[in-house]
């Protein structure tokens, strides 16, 4: 069943680049375990504007972030010494518990190949007993990730389990996270087994009881099994899971705990986070 509809807004992060964040929102603060959803491009920028595009070291804690590209490509560094170009498909999922910071770099022309860069970044709540664990780093190739197909869609398992396939992805907790394209007049249902499933629509339009939602919309359902009709051609990104209980969400930073989050402020502007290795000569600082 149809919970709530969100239309995405944009939001500037600075330096050239706006997304279009569905989550959080007064509506909805989450879906399952997510508690933050961009959908950045597709977005071209041209060589000497490149360095403005960068997203400098920044801090997370309590969350564990999720990067995933439908085009173009970009390099991930943190303060455990990563240092990882993501490309179309694969998954790049960091676990920041405590405490890490990362940043995203961008060249010119790999960034923006295919049409430009497109990015699906969430952030996944982690359980109140996992908020603290030493932060992670994993990253998967596309070609590890299932697939399948059905009468005019086909789908990739990103995380979690769905359509009775699991992702080698590391989860704290259970979720699902797909990318579907499906071809227009084709029917997309939902994975169903988890308390709370979402359908972002990243272009063309569906169709669910009689109303019809385009780029930029969040469909929010229950656990019911639910399916929807494919209007025109379209990519589409499905997640949920098992929601874990309200969350403080600041800046980077998620707690069940807001004497947590005024910590880690703290933390940032002291200097207490490490940065990465080879990438500590800037950051972004707190913000206000």
């Amino acid at each position: 069943m149809l919970e709530t509809t969100i239309r995405g807004r944009a939001a500037d992060l600075g330096h050239g680049l706006t997304v279009r964040r569905a989550l959080p929102h007064a509506q909805r603060r989450s879906v399952g375990p997510f508690v933050f959803w961009d959908h950045a491009g597709p977005v071209t920028v041209p060589a000497d504007e490149v360095r403005q595009a960068d997203v400098r070291p920044h801090p997370h804690i309590g969350l564990s972030t999720v990067s995933y590209l439908l085009s173009g490509s970009m390099t991930h560094r943190d303060s455990l010494g990563t240092h990882q170009v993501i490309r179309p498909g694969d998954v790049n999922w960091m676990t920041a518990g405590r405490g890490i910071s990362h940043s995203e770099r961008f060249t010119h022309p790999d960034s923006f190949e295919g049409g430009g860069l497109e990015l699906l970044q969430s952030w996944v709540a982690l359980p109140v007993e996992d908020e603290e664990t030493a932060p992670a780093f994993a990253h998967t190739p596309v070609s590890a990730l299932p697939e399948g197909r059905e009468p005019g869609v086909w789908w990739r398992l990103v995380a979690g389990e769905a359509y009775g396939q699991r992702s080698p992805v590391v989860t704290h907790s259970p979720l699902f996270l797909v990318h579907a394209e499906a071809e227009a007049g084709a029917t997309l249902r939902l994975p169903g087994g988890h308390r709370e499933q979402a359908v972002y629509v990243v272009r063309g339009e569906i169709e669910h009881a009689g109303s019809v939602h385009g780029a930029g919309d969040l469909l929010v359902f229950d656990s019911a099994a639910d399916a929807l009709a494919v209007r025109s051609a379209a990519t589409l990104m499905l997640f949920g899971g098992e929601p874990l209980g309200p969350r403080f969400v600041w800046w980077n930073f998620v707690s069940s705990r807001k004497e947590r989050i005024e910590q880690a402020k703290a933390d940032w502007v002291a200097g207490r986070f490490a940065l990465p290795p080879d990438d500590h000569d800037e950051w972004i600082p707190l913000p206000g």
